[in-house]
């Protein structure tokens, strides 16, 4: 009984993704996203979870890797992920995350990716800035760069998660915000990472009321 449970488990898991990769597939080519402040070096991004499909939007200059956890959830936006052109690397804090932030740093360091890590995921608290993604940026020797997305729009399609999850559809003109790099020093001491954890968030928090106020101005004036 158990195997056929589990068998049903993973043709569903088979059937919602391929429908989630679809669904990106066809949005994709309705909604646009303006990226501000796109950085010119190697760095990490720094995003909340709820705004983690802002990787997958902008028509970035560098191939990006982004941290996805190892829940089936996680399968779901990893597939989509791969689908949109953004790889990816599987485990959190609580499962596979040494291995996961290993892979990173090698690909960050040999394969010339940015990284991209959910600094408040996978369960929360939503917006809190957890430190792993500043160890990961100085063995991977790059800075740390914030970002955020925006759209006063309703065209979104609305979870209730705890990080109020959204997921833009049809007609969405999105603006995504990059902020200043955060370098990481490489003695690195606990005083030294907990600054850098607090501008983190400090500075999405800033980059956030930023994007919400000047929106229509970066769309405007904001390349593709």
């Amino acid at each position: 009984m158990s195997s056929f449970r589990e068998k049903r488990r993973e043709i569903e898991k088979e059937i919602f993704s391929f429908l989630v990769v679809a669904l990106f597939h066809v949005i994709r080519m309705f909604y646009r996203c303006k990226c501000i402040n796109y950085p010119d070096k190697k760095c990490v991004f720094a995003l909340w979870h709820a705004h983690q499909c802002g990787v997958f939007s902008c028509n970035l200059n560098r191939r990006t890797a982004i941290m996805v956890s190892s829940s089936r959830d996680g399968e779901i936006i990893s597939r989509a992920a791969n689908a949109m052109g953004v790889e990816t690397v599987r485990g959190s804090k609580t499962r596979g995350g040494a291995k996961a932030s290993l892979e990173l740093i090698k690909k960050i360091k040999e394969e010339d990716f940015n990284g991209a890590l959910t600094i408040d995921g996978p369960k929360g608290p939503n917006r809190i800035v957890k430190k792993g993604i500043i160890e990961i940026a100085k063995l991977a020797g790059v800075p740390i760069v914030p970002a955020v997305w925006w759209s006063p729009q309703k065209t979104f399609l609305k979870f209730n998660s705890w990080d109020n999850f959204r997921f833009p559809l049809i007609g969405t003109k999105l603006v995504m915000l990059f902020g200043n790099p955060i370098e990481v020093p490489s003695d690195l001491s606990e005083e030294k990472t907990e600054l850098i954890r607090q501008k983190i968030e400090n500075d999405l928090n800033e980059l956030y009321k930023d994007i919400k106020t000047n929106y229509r101005q970066y769309l405007k004036e904001g390349k593709k």
